[in-house]
């Protein structure tokens, strides 16, 4: 049966068997029609809401895959997605009837502990990147659900759980390896190719293709002071102007959340808390935990907490923490966001008004501090019931 795959003129090119199988050839990795037994898993990425079916998916196992499938594009004009962890909430990984070239096999981490560098494959999730620098006692800044994919989240930023104290994920990209669109494979940093490097860390996409990326690593022990304190939806008039003046005033090892949300009854959360309208104060300190412990001693004073679930905990659990609320192709999600240079009194009472109103139990408003006491972002998701929030700067 041929397959049809649309161009960039919006054309639909008919590929015929025999030339589907002359392409199957070519790769060392996984061709893929709507026919084949694993397309549809192939397909999937983060955000049900985007239900697409690509003409023909490429499933790279490592930089030749992606080099000859950029030129297999280039040579017949098709349009092209470009998959690393499938995380993007956007949709810019996925494409109705075009080509998309998955690099999700492309998973492995290498890291160089003497030097503090950590190379990682276009495909990795940041799960991988944490799981290989912990080992030594490093991390890279990443963000806030394990499985989100590196490439994306590089590429457009990417807040998490370190930025305060290192940075954003694109403040640690060092070097990368980019196949070009007419198929050249170069190496860009600092020192090589400096426009493409400027324009990777943090500029989006439609570069290139990133088949890999060499981040610097950060000392951090394999334990952290985990806070996480909640309080009922009701309080958070008084406790999220408090919230405020604390996180405007912590040192840079504390990164500081704060949201609105209804809480499921899942054996990680206690009774109290379960299926219950809920404000949430969260912080990770980027140090020794007994002195996180007693730098965030105080969001469980802002006011009568619910539960105050703040521990000391591996590295990786707090990492990997919201990863069953976030279930890949199973969440619809749309969410909107603004950055604020300073978090005023009109402000948090608007926060407050919108989280307590709410049009969904499932809908998440969120206001992370960023950098520095007069960096804030709110993240608001509005959903009916079948469509869930995903929250981040930069999938």
């Amino acid at each position: 049966m041929s397959v049809q795959v649309l161009t960039l003129g919006g054309e639909r090119q008919t590929l015929s068997d025999e030339t589907v199988e002359e392409i199957r050839e070519i790769f060392r990795g996984t061709v893929l029609t709507s026919d084949d037994v694993g397309y549809d898993e192939a397909r999937i990425i983060q955000n049900a809401m985007l239900d697409r079916r690509p003409g023909l998916i490429v499933r790279c196992t490592g930089a030749a895959d992606v080099v000859d499938a950029v030129k297999l594009a280039t040579d017949r004009d098709l349009l092209v997605a470009v998959r690393g962890g499938g995380h993007s909430i956007a949709g810019t990984c996925t494409t109705d009837d075009g080509l998309m070239i998955d690099l999700s096999a492309m998973r492995g981490v290498w890291v160089d502990p003497d030097r503090r560098r950590a190379r990682v494959a276009g495909g990795a999730t940041w799960g991988d990147v944490d799981r290989e620098t912990q080992l030594h006692g490093l991390a890279v800044p990443g963000g806030v659900v394990s499985t989100t994919g590196v490439a994306g989240l590089t590429l457009g930023g990417g807040i998490g759980w370190l930025h305060r104290k290192y940075g954003l994920a694109c403040d640690a990209l060092r070097a990368a390896e980019v196949v070009t669109a007419r198929g050249d494979i170069v190496r860009c940093s600092a020192s090589e190719r400096e426009d493409l490097f400027w324009a990777l860390r943090g500029g989006g996409g439609n570069f290139g293709v990133v088949v890999s990326f060499e981040f610097e690593a950060y000392p951090l022990g394999q334990v952290v002071w985990n806070g996480l304190v909640v309080y009922p939806a009701d309080a958070a008039a008084e406790v999220l102007p408090r919230w405020r003046d604390w996180a405007s005033n912590v040192p840079d090892e504390v990164t500081s959340r704060a949201m609105f949300w209804s809480l499921p009854a899942m054996p990680a959360f206690p009774p109290s808390v379960h299926n219950r309208d809920v404000f949430i104060t969260a912080a990770l300190y980027a140090g020794d935990p007994d002195e996180g412990r007693l730098a965030c001693r105080e969001l469980a004073e802002l006011g009568r907490p619910l539960a105050d679930m703040s521990r000391a905990v591996p590295y990786r659990t707090a990492q990997s923490a919201l990863d069953p609320l976030f279930p890949k192709g199973e969440l619809q999600s749309y969410w909107k966001s603004v950055y604020l240079d300073q978090f005023d009194e009109e402000a948090a009472a608007f926060v407050v008004r919108v989280g307590q109103n709410r049009p969904d139990p499932k809908t998440l408003v969120h206001a992370p501090l960023l950098g520095n006491a007069s960096d804030w972002c709110l993240i608001a998701s509005v959903r009916r019931p079948w469509l869930v929030p995903a929250c981040g700067r930069c999938r």
